[in-house]
């Protein structure tokens, strides 16, 4: 593909640091490295979001939080609750993790509730809000089923993987997952993408969005790849 210019790729890009280790000293290059490059946004935890603003305050990127990440196993109102703590701390998006367990009982009432109550407050605030399906732990109905559900509440995007379930994002997801939602929500591809490659297989499934902390190694790699084609 490597028609994407470097600008174009780089604010498609999610500069990730969710380790539970992360210290303020990560969150300081985190966040220096996202304005250097341009990226779209710093994905972190919940708690450093009000640290990583004040670094990001006067740029545009955007800060998000990670909400009842990675498991998605608290109920609606502890979610709706640090969705509105993380955006009171500055947070300019949220991507919080359904419950997976409420998806594969057939609970569909369940994720559709869940999903108008943390839309609506993202809404309020002009917040981007994505959810992450968490896929392989899915069927493709299952896929499917969530995404009409997106598809009828309108999130702004939906998300393939936290990056700590037992695998990433694939391709054919992000297809699935497009085809589905259509024009009226974007897919965000995260989890396993490392690689030029990998990040140009979900663009063109579909994803508008990529989630990964290799986001300096494949711009690096699309420089080098720019260079080869123009000697």
């Amino acid at each position: 593909m490597t028609k994407i210019d470097a600008k174009s790729l780089a604010g498609m890009i999610d500069h990730t640091n969710l380790k539970p280790y992360a210290t303020e000293d990560d969150f300081r290059k985190l966040c220096s490295e996202a304005r250097e490059y341009g990226f779209a946004m710093v994905a972190i935890n919940e708690s450093p979001v009000a640290f990583c603003k004040s670094l990001l305050r006067d740029t545009p990127v955007h800060v998000g939080a990670a909400i009842s990440f990675p498991l998605g196993q608290t109920d609606i109102k502890s979610k709706v609750s640090e969705t509105e703590a993380a955006i009171e701390a500055g947070a300019d998006e949220i991507d919080y993790v359904l419950n997976i367990g409420k998806l594969k009982e057939g609970n569909d009432d369940y994720i559709r509730e869940e999903m108008q109550n943390i839309v609506s407050v993202c809404r309020k605030h002009h917040v981007i809000c994505k959810v992450i399906f968490e896929n392989c732990y899915l069927t493709k109905d299952e896929i499917r089923r969530a995404a009409k559900i997106a598809r009828e509440v309108r999130p702004d995007f939906i998300k393939t993987s936290t990056g700590f379930g037992s695998g990433g994002a694939l391709a054919e997801d992000v297809r699935l997952m497009k085809e589905t939602v259509g024009e009226e929500v974007k897919v965000k591809a995260a989890g396993g993408i490392r690689t030029l490659q990998q990040a140009e297989a979900m663009i063109e499934a579909g994803a508008e969005r990529i989630g990964t902390s290799s986001g300096i190694a494949i711009l690096r790699e699309l420089a080098a790849a720019k260079s080869g084609v123009e000697s």
